[in-house]
């Protein structure tokens, strides 16, 4: 047989012992095994299931002396793939191992493009080869096969449901329905009949009952995108609904079951949505149990040229155009643009192009004038061209734009960084915008409280910090005396007309209360200060609760966004304010390591009679017990605010 065989083109091993036999199997490729149902160590049958047990993609020929019905069910049983009988009939041997070498390799091929479509299987829409993608298809991939509840996070535009219908798409319930809503498009009123559905009768026009999309998602996945804003009380129904894993109808009485995996996504962070209080603690525990995030366009190298050709394939397919590619310049200005609103803006442009292109291939001229005009931010400190050469003027926007976009647009920080006034950063931006060149810095104002004066009540902080709200633009003024530390550090001496401490009771006779019959905090004439000081935000340290709650009143009276926190601790975790108040003594330090943890902030100390403040580490300097005009008047002095 072995010389048979040989002559036929096979590469063949011959044992005598089936133990060595099986040895060699584990570790050497074979396409095909024929062994005698007689050997002395083993019976062929067993050596049979003992090959199949470890390779059972292997085909196996077991030659027998006894050519009976018996002998054939009991190799086929064993799971031999063929058998021969002796005597061998040469060429019949041939033949049979020609055809399991073909089975054999014709398994393989199946497998392996089985393998290729279970690869491809949700991906052939969620396209991507950069590492941040590939990190993407691990995780989706990772958690497709369980019945994990996943949230998908990641700005708009980057293609969160096709993660959610990739995940669903190499499920177990790949077979049953994809079910999506979006959460921000139905009303609220409307949203709870949506999930779990309607009894007859429940409302006006429920003329029929209707079941809801947790119940039409049957054996499926169901997709809750723009989880984030979903209202709060709406919010309690869907937590106990995962809890319970049961869903009521609107106007029910009975509880019914439902078998659907949940996937939910936002752009929002949920996390600071919890700490705000607009999402439920538990609520997102319970739908983060794994998390994939979507990176945004910019930060996928190399994937644009990919998507663009993706999307000019489809849609010159679409319009019934001959365009098969984009032009070098063209795919240049594509790759540079930072993409704001993602995979859904580029397709967009693409498309646009597509329609307007008179050639084969899509030229600059063909996209959007924002992808045309765009300067790529990168900073080039030493241009080996001469074309790359820019002006001081363009180099310091560069930088200044690009350190704003590292410290997410905090401008205290930024202008810290750059070695900048406030100001003079706001005054920069400002003319920036003026000229028409794009900052991605949002300016916002005050909005008005719902009390009537667009001031803040006691107990409530907007907490609006420098990256939303913009400072009045101004000339810095020469630096006053009372903000100029003293030659000798440690003498700086408070303002001699110290005032007097305003008790609860009494806080109206400050300026606290409102004026009569105009509806306006302030001074009584009619003016609110929230025109001006709000725009600026004050961290109040004290570890007096009272004296702390007082105070706090009074300055959101005043107009001013108030912080407050107990001791230094505290206060450093706050993070930026345009002005921090201290008392110098507080539990675990002193009003000095917060003024010089928070190094930069305009800092004022509140003192007691035997306490100096020291000039190098503060601006100004109070002595208790504190008036809260005089204490406005610092702050506005220090911020160069006036009181409107």
């Amino acid at each position: 047989m072995e010389a048979a065989l040989s002559g036929r083109g096979y590469t063949v091993r011959a044992e005598t012992r089936a133990r060595d036999a099986l040895d060699k199997v584990g570790a050497e490729d074979f396409d095909v095994v024929l062994t005698d149902l007689q050997l002395d160590d083993m019976d062929g049958l067993a050596v049979c299931e003992r090959i199949l047990g470890v390779r059972p993609d292997l085909p196996v020929i077991v030659v027998t002396g006894h050519a009976s019905l018996e002998a054939a069910i009991a190799a086929m049983r064993a799971g031999a793939h063929d058998f021969v009988t002796k005597p061998i009939d040469l060429e019949l041997l041939g033949i049979t191992v020609d055809r399991a070498v073909q089975h054999h390799k014709l398994r393989a091929e199946v497998k392996r493009l089985r393998d290729e479509v279970d690869e491809a299987r949700g991906f052939e829409k969620l396209l991507g080869q950069s590492t941040a993608m590939k990190r993407v298809f691990d995780v989706i991939t990772r958690v497709a096969l369980t019945d994990a509840t996943v949230l998908v996070t990641g700005e708009s535009g980057t293609g969160k449901e096709l993660v959610a219908r990739a995940i669903h798409e190499r499920s177990n319930r790949r077979e049953g329905p994809f079910v999506a809503i979006n959460c921000a498009a139905v009303p609220a009123t409307l949203l709870e009949s949506e999930l779990f559905g309607h009894a007859r009768g429940a409302f006006t026009d429920a003329k029929a009952a209707r079941k809801g999309l947790f119940l039409e998602a049957d054996s499926g996945t169901l997709f809750l995108d723009e989880i984030g804003e979903m209202p709060l009380e709406m919010q309690v129904k869907l937590l106990r609904a995962l809890q319970e894993r049961t869903v009521r109808a609107v106007g029910g009485n009975t509880e019914t079951p439902f078998n659907a995996r949940v996937i939910a996504a936002t752009n929002r962070d949920l996390e600071t949505e919890v700490h705000e209080k607009r999402f439920r603690e538990d609520l997102y525990y319970r739908i983060n149990v794994v998390t994939v995030h979507v990176p945004p366009l910019r930060e996928r190298e190399g994937d644009v040229p990919l998507l663009a050709q993706r999307f000019l394939e489809r849609f010159a397919a679409r319009h019934g155009k001959h365009v098969v590619g984009i032009s070098a310049p063209a795919a240049a200005k594509l790759v540079a643009y930072h993409w704001p609103g993602n995979v859904r803006e580029l397709e967009n442009s693409v498309e646009r192009a597509v329609a307007l292109t008179q050639f084969d291939h899509i030229n600059v001229e063909d996209l959007p004038e924002r992808i045309r005009a765009h300067r790529p931010d990168t900073m080039v400190m030493m241009p080996e061209t001469a074309e790359e050469l820019v002006t001081v003027e363009e180099l310091e926007r560069r930088y200044l734009l690009h350190v704003l976009k590292v410290v997410n647009g905090n401008k205290s920080r930024a202008a810290r960084i750059l070695g900048y006034d406030r100001r003079t950063l706001y005054r920069k931006l400002e003319r920036m915008e003026a000229e028409g060149q794009t900052t991605g810095v949002r300016r916002q104002s005050s909005p008005p409280d719902d009390r009537g004066g667009g001031i803040t009540p006691p107990g409530r902080d907007r907490d609006y910090d420098d990256r939303d709200v913009g400072m009045p633009e101004r000339e810095p003024p020469s630096q006053p005396a009372w903000a100029r530390p003293p030659s000798s550090p440690g003498t700086y001496v408070p303002p001699s007309s110290p005032g007097t401490y305003v008790p609860p009771s009494s806080a109206s006779s400050y300026g606290g209360a409102p004026s009569s019959g105009n509806g306006h905090g302030g001074n009584g004439n009619g003016h609110s200060h929230v025109d001006d000081a709000a725009r600026a935000s004050v961290l109040l340290v004290d570890d007096d609760a009272d004296a702390r709650d007082l105070l706090e009143m009074l300055l959101a009276r005043e107009g001013f966004s108030v912080r407050t926190a107990g001791s230094v601790k505290e206060a450093l975790e706050m993070g930026d304010v345009d002005v921090v108040v201290t008392d110098l003594a507080l539990p675990d330090g002193s009003g000095e390591d917060v003024a010089q943890g928070l190094a930069g902030t305009p800092a004022i100390a509140l003192t007691s009679r035997d306490q100096r403040a020291n000039g190098e580490v503060f601006n100004a300097s109070l002595a208790r017990p504190v008036p809260p005009d005089r204490l406005a008047a610092e702050i506005r002095k220090l911020l160069d605010v006036s009181p409107g």
